[in-house]
């Protein structure tokens, strides 16, 4: 099963940008989907953004899209979030996860997970 470990994440002031990497173990990488999680305290763990395993298809949830940019690059078995314009409300652990086919939104359709990064926005 494939291992993932996410770093990247630290303490930023609103609309400021922030680079988060999910390094990923394996030599079938580029055979899954990948996606970025984040929780925040008290609430459900929500889909940020996905790619599929060519890199061709990716899904943005509202709050990411226009600010946020999924990438991967299979050669280094990484994947990336791009964040900019960054908001208080984007605090959160941030969790990458790796799955079979997709891209998919759902959380239960991806089976490895990191251990996660927080991300915190203030001023």
């Amino acid at each position: 099963q494939v291992r993932l470990v996410e770093s990247g994440g630290g303490s930023v002031q609103p609309g400021g940008s922030l680079r988060l990497s999910c390094a990923a173990s394996g030599r079938t990488f580029g055979s899954y989907s990948m996606a970025w999680f984040r929780q925040a305290p008290g609430k459900e763990r929500e889909v940020v953004a996905a790619i599929s395993g060519n890199g061709g298809v990716t899904y943005y949830a509202d709050s990411a899209r226009a600010r946020f940019t999924i990438s991967r690059d299979n050669a280094k078995n990484t994947v990336f979030l791009q964040m900019n314009s960054l908001k208080p409300e984007d605090t959160a652990a941030y969790y990458c996860a790796a799955g079979q086919n997709g891209p998919h939104s759902s959380r239960y359709l991806y089976e490895a997970w990191g251990q996660g990064t927080q991300v915190t926005v203030s001023s």
